[in-house]
């Protein structure tokens, strides 16, 4: 296991960032800066879409009304695809994909309190859709719960999967450093999916390991999904932006 400075916030504290593949270093180099030691442990690993995307995208700038964008690896992998300059009306799930995509040169709403599905529903320019145009920009899986409520609505429903979540590749490296992790680490929780690919691609005795450190759930419903998977100790962040989830880590 790695040392770092003992100085800052953090302590010397094990961080554990569950995010995806190749997306965390940006993350580590903060946990670092506050006196932590960041370990990587990717929940997912994240691929381009089916070829039928780049159409399916530049149709939805094109035509639609409203273009959702559910995550900041949306925006990445939209923007490797296409120009996303469009006169439709932009809306983030979070502030992390709004920024992503400020960085466009679009403007941008997005929920500042509950940055999910249900705060991103809550925006005004979605309460009422009937007979709009409405791009899905994302991947496929999940709740599926802004999709049901845009078609009850009377969405013209257009999903754009411009990628695609895997379970991790974990190798002996990371299983190793989970099994020597303390009690007093923290693991950074931001997905049901990547949870539940940890648990099923970690042996029993790393994933009971893990388990015993003190989980940081970006919203109530990861709190509630940790705890299922067997958390004792729970600690829910203010959103699933680094600096939230890092000052709950405290």
């Amino acid at each position: 296991m790695p040392h770092a400075s003992t100085s800052g916030e953090l302590k010397g504290r094990v961080i554990v960032i569950t995010r995806p593949a190749g997306t965390a270093s940006a993350f580590a180099r903060q946990v670092r800066a506050r006196g932590g030691v960041p370990l990587l442990l990717p929940g997912l690993a994240l691929r381009s879409g089916d070829d039928g995307a780049q159409t399916v995208l530049r149709e939805a700038l094109r035509r639609d009304d409203l273009l959702l964008f559910t995550s900041p690896a949306a925006v990445r992998f939209a923007a490797a695809l296409a120009s996303l300059r469009t006169r439709a009306t932009v809306l983030a799930v979070g502030q992390g994909t709004a920024a992503a995509l400020r960085r466009h040169g679009l403007a941008v709403q997005a929920p500042t309190r509950q940055q999910d599905s249900e705060g991103l529903l809550d925006l005004p320019a979605l309460h009422d859709v009937q007979g709009r145009g409405v791009a899905l920009v994302g991947a496929p899986g999940g709740r599926g719960l802004l999709q049901q409520r845009l078609v009850d609505g009377g969405a013209r429903l257009r999903e754009v999967w411009v990628y695609r979540r895997t379970p991790p590749r974990l190798d002996r490296r990371h299983v190793e450093a989970v099994r020597q992790l303390r009690p007093n680490a923290r693991v950074l929780l931001s997905s049901a999916q990547a949870l539940s690919n940890l648990h099923e691609g970690l042996p029993p005795d790393a994933w009971a390991r893990l388990r015993n450190a003190v989980a940081v759930a970006s919203s109530e419903r990861l709190e509630a999904a940790a705890r299922e998977a067997g958390f004792r100790h729970v600690r829910r962040a203010a959103s699933a932006m680094p600096a939230d989830l890092l000052a709950a880590a405290r």
